[in-house]
Order: C-alpha cells, then sequence, then structure tokens
C-alpha cells in the first residue's frame, strides 16, 4: 500500500519583545500541524543567533526590538538565513520604517492589530513566495521606496537589460502574483518562470525576487496591487 507523502511543516521562528503576544503566537502556531514552531526569542541578537542555528523558512519579526533598529535587524536576519522569509509583525505604522525593512529585504509587513488567523495566511503567503502588505499602507509605503536614496546607481541600467518576458514576469511578481499564476496566465511552465527570475536576479545583481521586486517598485515600472 501507498503511503502518501506529507509535505514539510513551515518552520517559523518568532523575534518579538512582548511576551505576551509571543506567548500567544508560537502557542497557537505549536497546534497547527502545516506549521512548526522553530523558536521565539525576544530581542535581535538573540534572533540571529537562532536563525544561524535553526534555518526557519519564516522569520516573523517586530521592527521595535532592543538593542537594534528594525531595519538593521531585518538585514542581519536575511544574512544570518538567507533562505527564510522575512515578515515584519509590528504596531508601529511608519512608511518610511517599513519600507526601509522591504529595501533590506524583508518579504512583508503586517500590524500586530490584524486577526491572528489573517497572520498565519500571511505565514503560508510568504512561505510560497508572495509578497504580503495591507491595502491601506501601501501608497506612502511604495512613495518612501521610491524616493529612497539607497538605490545603487546602475539600477536603472540593469533594469535595463531585462529583456521584455523578464521585465513581464517581473511585473506579475511586484503585483502579487505567485509563480503558479505567472506560468499559467503566460502559458509556459512554471520551471520556465523560474529559470526568468533567475535571469532576472543575475541581471539586477540581486539575491531574492523581494529586492528584485523593489528596484521595480522604486523604479515605477511595476505596480503592487495584491496586498494582504
Amino acid at each position: 500500500m501507498l503511503i502518501p507523502m506529507v509535505s514539510n511543516p513551515i518552520r517559523v521562528l518568532v523575534v518579538d519583545d512582548h511576551e505576551m503576544f509571543s506567548d500567544a503566537l508560537s502557542l497557537l502556531l505549536g497546534r497547527l500541524p502545516e506549521l512548526e514552531l522553530a523558536g521565539a526569542v525576544h530581542d535581535a541578537e538573540e534572533g540571529l543567533v537562532r536563525a544561524r542555528e535553526l534555518q526557519p523558512d519564516v522569520v516573523l519579526m517586530d521592527l521595535d526590538l532592543p538593542g537594534m533598529d528594525g531595519i538593521e535587524a531585518t538585514q542581519r536576519m536575511r544574512e544570518a538565513a538567507p533562505g527564510a522569509k522575512v515578515v515584519i509583525v509590528t504596531a508601529l505604522s511608519s512608511p518610511a520604517l517599513i519600507a526601509g525593512a522591504l529595501a533590506a529585504g524583508a518579504c512583508g509587513y503586517v500590524p500586530k492589530t490584524r486577526a491572528v488567523d489573517e497572520l498565519l495566511d500571511v505565514v503560508r503567503r510568504a512561505a510560497a513566495g508572495e509578497i504580503v502588505m495591507p491595502d491601506d499602507d501601501l501608497p506612502l509605503v511604495l512613495e518612501q521606496l521610491r524616493g529612497g536614496t539607497g538605490m545603487r546607481p546602475v539600477a536603472e541600467i540593469a533594469l535595463g537589460r531585462l529583456t521584455a518576458r523578464e521585465t513581464q514576469i517581473l511585473r506579475a511578481l511586484a503585483a502579487g502574483e505567485s509563480t503558479a499564476s505567472v506560468a499559467t496566465k503566460l502559458g509556459i511552465s512554471p520551471l520556465t518562470v523560474q529559470s526568468h527570475v533567475k535571469s532576472i536576479l543575475a541581471k539586477l545583481g540581486v539575491h531574492s525576487k523581494i529586492e528584485a521586486v523593489t528596484l521595480a517598485w522604486r523604479h515605477g515600472i511595476a505596480p503592487a496591487v495584491r496586498t494582504a
């Protein structure tokens, strides 16, 4: 008799100094079979140590952490666990800080005021490679990204090197579409989309889809219309 294959659970690391919120979220994560709590810590430095050790799939991290600002923490978290998707979960509502975290490598943002089941959906979407952000915050965050001074001067030249199909795929990714939906829309296989994405990253000199999408947002070549 064949035993059905069971996909590995999404391993989540929680980094938040509000213990009540962290404990409640950790308890819930531990009860869901498709999610696994890899760890829960209360400051950025310990979060970085655990991320290096555990290499989680998703990191849920507050921006307001003791000892390190959220933007630096995001950047160092991406270095500590390159395969992890960092989602900012915070009570702060500063578009500049959120834009800074996205530019540093976060794949999305969700306020702590959102319902828990919505937060769990964000975890699943982030693990699948989607970019998540509330509709209400999107315009101001995009304005901050497009007006950012930290972009590389060669970015426009690099974007100009993309083929028409690569630009089409980048725009779709920036709009929040998944690899599967892009493949269906364009009538090509998901493997072909992934091949195009690798080429896009190489031409832009970036290491992840969120970095490529951030460049697209900053230069106004792609809208972001699908959000959390």
